[in-house]
């Protein structure tokens, strides 16, 4: 897919005719309904600099009362490794554990990286399409890529510096030990555009929960970075990981609020009792959960999660390559598969899963106070022809235009 927008403007600029919601509607102190007005925004300096009750001015750009939301925020992707733009593949049944696949890389990572350019461009295209305008990427580090996969990506998002931002997560797909990729995350650790070290369940890949996490939790503090582990690990490896990596949180206080273990999907076969332990542990660590929801039948206990305080992110992870073929790259998708899989169906609920695309930031709070745009938030949003955030998330509604830091694209 090509860009599918075009830009429309950029610095300083008024829209007019923005829809935004302003309040609930109430019927016995439920929740019936949402409100919404048009206003003129004023965008200067990649900022909302003002909104004001609606104004006809002459010079200003009509959104022609679409709604106006928050863009979408993609926590967990992999933009170096799409299959998407080549001929279509299938999920292979041969390919059954992460070691598998760790040796189907190694063959075919080397051709990989004669297109992995432009197809980290086509994907980006996609998630724009859907209105997403940032996410967290991992990409891999191995000795059969080395640092090419970073080079790669870093030439894909400088193509969309304008429209799309992402931060970057240095992932050891193949184990740091399994392979000899200790040397090559120290390399990619000291390097700017990484913000985060990653990992892959240690136990079951390098044969060691304390010597990977103290490498790698070693390598966040040394140069400052945020530490992002996936662990798909069901089993009792797989809550010892978690728990290693919460007593590390409290002991290093720098890193609290920087941690985040992926998938974690040791969480979806706890008792209640369990969960909820875990859960406080988690929010006393300050360390967040990012998944990709729903995955092989693991369904996680994000309202318990949310209930204590837990900061839990959602992505798409894998979108249409050759460990999952079920990625659309939609993150109104996966607010949308969350309401639907834990019975988010009213308006309320409905309107609250927004949060789920745009990881937390809602126009309205639980009270159906107006909390969102004000002046001086960020100017990333995207406009829908939704007449509500309910129904945004519930028919998962297309995407008009796509705002990156000020930056105001149209759909063709």
């Amino acid at each position: 897919m090509q860009f599918p927008y075009r830009l429309t403007a950029k610095g300083k600029y008024l829209l007019k005719n923005v829809r935004l919601e302003t309040g609930f509607e109430y019927e016995n102190e439920e929740v019936t309904g949402t409100k919404t007005d048009l206003f003129s925004i004023e965008i200067e300096d990649g900022k909302i600099k003002t909104v004001k009750p609606n104004e006809p001015a002459a010079d200003a750009i009509d959104v022609k009362g679409f709604l106006m939301l928050p863009a979408f925020r993609d926590m967990h992707i992999h933009l170096d490794k799409t299959l998407y733009g080549l001929p279509w593949q299938a999920l292979s049944p041969k390919r059954r554990t992460v070691k598998d696949m760790i040796a189907y890389e190694q063959k075919i990572i080397p051709e990989l990286l004669k297109t992995s350019v432009g197809r980290a461009g086509q994907l980006i295209s996609l998630l724009q399409h859907y209105g997403t305008h940032f996410a967290r990427t991992h990409f891999n580090i191995d000795p059969t890529s080395g640092l090419q996969s970073l080079e790669h990506l870093e030439l894909a998002l400088e193509h969309k510096k304008d429209s799309f931002k992402a931060e970057l997560v240095a992932f050891p797909q193949h184990g740091v030990y399994y392979t000899e990729s200790a040397p090559l995350m120290k390399e990619a650790a000291q390097l700017k555009s990484v913000g985060y070290i990653g990992g892959l369940d240690p136990f079951s890949i390098d044969g060691s929960i304390e010597k990977v996490m103290d490498f790698t939790v070693q390598l966040a503090l040394d140069h400052h970075k945020g530490i992002d582990i996936h662990l798909h690990e069901a089993g009792e490896s797989g809550i010892k990981t978690i728990n290693y990596l919460i007593d590390k949180a409290i002991e290093n206080p720098q890193l609290q609020g920087k941690i985040f273990v992926s998938h974690a999907f040791a969480l979806a076969h706890l008792s209640p009792k369990e969960t909820e332990k875990v859960a406080e542990r988690l929010a006393a660590g300050k360390v967040g959960i990012a998944s990709s929801v729903p995955f092989k039948g693991a369904v996680m206990p994000i309202p318990t999660l949310k209930k204590y305080g837990v900061k839990v992110l959602i992505g798409n992870d894998n979108v249409q390559d050759y460990w999952s073929t079920f990625g659309s790259g939609n993150m109104l998708q996966k607010a949308n598969l969350i309401a639907e899989l834990y019975g988010y169906a009213t308006e309320f609920a409905l309107s609250r899963a927004l949060q789920f695309a745009t990881q937390s930031i809602l126009p309205l709070d639980d009270l159906g106070k107006q909390q969102w745009p004000k002046a001086g938030d960020e100017a990333s949003i995207v406009l829908t022809s939704a007449s509500c955030s309910a129904e945004a998330v519930s028919r998962m509604s297309e995407i008009e235009a796509l705002m990156n830091d000020g930056n105001l694209f149209w759909r063709n």
